[in-house]
This record gives C-alpha cells, sequence and structure tokens, in this order.
C-alpha cells in the first residue's frame, strides 16, 4: 500500500463497508460484497480450511457465495472467495487489496479464462448496465480514505487474482467442502 492510500487505522474498511452509505452503495450494489448484515454470514457446515487455519465469513455476494478471511487476525489477514458453485481461492492479502480489487473490477467472477479481448467486451457490457460506474468507484474509494487516481488498473487487478490462484497463497488457502473434497479453483489452477 503507497502512503496515499494508507489508512490510519489497518482495521477501518470493514466497519465503512457496512456502514459507509457512498462504500455500501457501491460494493453491496456494483460490486457484489455485501458486509451490512454480519449476522447473515455463516458458513456451511463442513466447509473449511484443508491446512485447519480459521475461515471467517465476513460478507457475501448476492448469490450466497462467501468472502471469508484466513487465520488469525484483523484485515490484513488473506481473503478467500468461497463459491456455492463448489469453486474457492485466493482474493487478496488482505481487506485493503480486496477493496482495490473490487473497485476496479467489480465484474471479475467472470473473468477466468477469457482472452484479453473478451475482457474487454466483458468490461464495456457491465459498463453499460452501470453508467455511472467511476463516479460511483470514485465516490466510494474517497469514503474508504483511497485515492481513486492510486488504484490498480484492471489489467494488473486481474493479473494478481491469477497470481495468488497458482502460487503459495493458493496452496495455503485450500478449501474444503462440506463432503471433504478441495473445491475447485477460481481461476483453472489444479490443486497440488
Amino acid at each position: 500500500m503507497n502512503g496515499s492510500n494508507a489508512q490510519a487505522n489497518p482495521d477501518a474498511l470493514l466497519p465503512l463497508l457496512r456502514t459507509d452509505e457512498e462504500a455500501v452503495a457501491f460494493f453491496a450494489c456494483v460490486a457484489d460484497l455485501d458486509a451490512t448484515d454480519p449476522a447473515s454470514h455463516a458458513l456451511d457446515d463442513g466447509v473449511r480450511l484443508a491446512s485447519g487455519a480459521r475461515l471467517e465469513q465476513f460478507a457475501r455476494a448476492a448469490s450466497g457465495d462467501a468472502f471469508c478471511f484466513v487465520g488469525e487476525g484483523g484485515e490484513e489477514r488473506p481473503v478467500v472467495y468461497v463459491s456455492l458453485d463448489g469453486e474457492a481461492g485466493p482474493l487478496a492479502l488482505g481487506l485493503p487489496e480486496l477493496v482495490r480489487l473490487r473497485l476496479v473490477v467489480p465484474w471479475w467472477q467472470d473473468a477466468p479464462g477469457r482472452t484479453p479481448t473478451e475482457l474487454q467486451a466483458l468490461a464495456d457490457e457491465y459498463r453499460e448496465g452501470w453508467p455511472d460506474l467511476d463516479r460511483r468507484r470514485d465516490r466510494a474509494a474517497r469514503a474508504l480514505g483511497l485515492d481513486p487516481a492510486g488504484l490498480p488498473s484492471e489489467a494488473a487487478a486481474l493479473a494478481r487474482l491469477v497470481e495468488l490462484s497458482q502460487g503459495p497463497v493458493a496452496a495455503s488457502c485450500l478449501v474444503i467442502g462440506y463432503e471433504g473434497e478441495p473445491l475447485d479453483p477460481l481461476f483453472g489452477t489444479h490443486h497440488p
């Protein structure tokens, strides 16, 4: 995190994602990350990390998919996405990185397996549905204390997702489903 985007309190984002009007308007509606009702965040019984580390859901998508912290600590913990469709994998090393990803590519779930041309078409289609996307993104970023000019590019954000899905973070964040088998990776990589 660069100095212009540093937070005074490293665990300050989650409360804002739950209560700040601009942040909630973007994340719960546009980026499909709803942290406003913590009581509704509960993983299915048996869904766990292969490592035995703690898996703590802190937000959900409209579909019921889960955003979870890995291990103990605060917002600096790795974030894993657990889909009800049987896929899971790391999205970010901490909530600040996840927030930047969702600000830049709120449509990331549809990115795996697509060519650069297809990704551009996907981004264009998403923007058609949200013609004021940039304005909403910038307002949400500022509400969270982030400079919109300091956000990564779409390409950099997507490359980071792929990087996390293929490295040691993916191995340490392997999610086991309620049937005892590893869930499929988000980005088509294979479990070790």
